[in-house]
């Protein structure tokens, strides 16, 4: 992946970084069109970076039409591991509620405890999965909209195409996704800057990704 290491260094190459960093930050604050607005403006420094400009976007609203696009794909991928997970904890959790009433079967408890234990190991996986398949999730959708985004055969082609980019790629994700919580456990400012900066992250990651893998053959 071509300078993916320099997605910790590139926000600051912009001289109002602060300023939009810091606006940024504060829109991130409002509930949910907040979080919206910033997958937007991950987008849009996406679109600056594949220009050759390394320049944050604007810190402003008008990136809540892209970003809630975006979100409906992910709604719908992480809504599918939440429901999986669901499908084998709720009948779990009730068969434990019972044996608790009852004379407990110690066959009965044990189908309890590993239908919860199977439920947090899908979950877990399957947002693990995510992580790694984020960059070509964002590139099918920034390519095809809603509809591309959702198409899970051309996601998988995509992060197959060249794992070893997926990999990387995830790792920095997951780089990133701390650096966004380092905040929470800092003051109210440490939440407003790192949060941005972790999607400014992301932006340069999903680029380097690109940059790393050629589309799949027949794109």
């Amino acid at each position: 992946m071509d300078r993916v290491g320099d997605a910790f260094v590139w926000p600051f190459r912009d001289p109002e970084w602060v300023n939009k960093i810091l606006i940024m930050g504060l829109i991130q604050l409002i509930p949910f069109v907040g979080a919206i607005n910033g997958l937007g403006w991950m987008l849009a420094a996406l679109h600056r970076l594949r220009a050759g400009e390394e320049r944050l976007p604007p810190a402003n609203f008008e990136h809540l039409g892209r970003g809630f696009r975006l979100f409906v794909v992910y709604l719908v991928y992480y809504g599918s591991v939440v429901l999986i997970g669901a499908v084998l904890y709720v009948p779990g959790t009730l068969i434990l509620a019972q044996q608790g009433k009852d004379s407990s079967s110690p066959l009965l408890v044990a189908v309890g405890l590993g239908l919860l234990l199977l439920a947090f190991s899908v979950v877990t996986l399957g947002l693990l999965l995510m992580t790694f398949l984020t960059p070509s999730v964002v590139l099918e959708f920034d390519g095809g909209g809603i509809p591309g985004g959702l198409r899970l055969g051309d996601v998988l082609r995509r992060a197959r195409f060249s794992l070893t980019n997926t990999l990387i790629a995830g790792l920095m994700l997951i780089a990133a996704g701390l650096v966004g919580q380092l905040g929470s456990v800092a003051c109210f400012i440490g939440v407003v800057f790192t949060s941005v900066y972790a999607l400014a992250m992301q932006a340069w990651i999903v680029r380097s990704f690109e940059l790393g893998a050629a589309a799949p053959a027949g794109r």
